[in-house]
């Protein structure tokens, strides 16, 4: 099974689409002359990425959207949940063993050939 990474990131469900970029440029990135260490760098930042919006997601259905919020106050708990989030993610990622980072690794070192 092959993943296509770019694609999922194009179809983001971020409203923040910062990080999709930031991941979508890395993996865009990825040649030949791509290091072990880097090419590793971006499975693990493509995981991270894909374990946080699957939290934003799991939150976004637990919580009521519909709720009286001044919008500068909603503007600010966005950012900072986002940013709890994506710490959050980091850490379930480094706990969590690596399995889905270790295929991604694997497979895009065979896509691109890289030795």
């Amino acid at each position: 099974m092959s993943i296509d990474m770019t694609a999922m990131l194009n179809n983001s469900i971020d409203t923040n689409h910062y990080n999709a970029d930031k991941i979508k440029n890395s993996v865009n990135s990825v040649s030949k002359e791509t290091s072990d260490d880097e090419l590793m760098q971006v499975c693990k930042d493509f995981e991270s990425y894909f374990i946080e919006e699957v939290i934003k997601e799991i939150k976004n259905n637990m919580t009521d959207e519909e709720e009286d919020e001044d919008s500068s106050l909603a503007t600010l708990t966005d950012f900072h949940m986002d940013s709890v989030i994506e710490e959050i993610s980091d850490k379930v990622l480094d706990q969590s063993g690596m399995n889905f980072t270790q295929q991604l690794y694997e497979q895009m070192k065979r896509n691109y050939g890289i030795e």
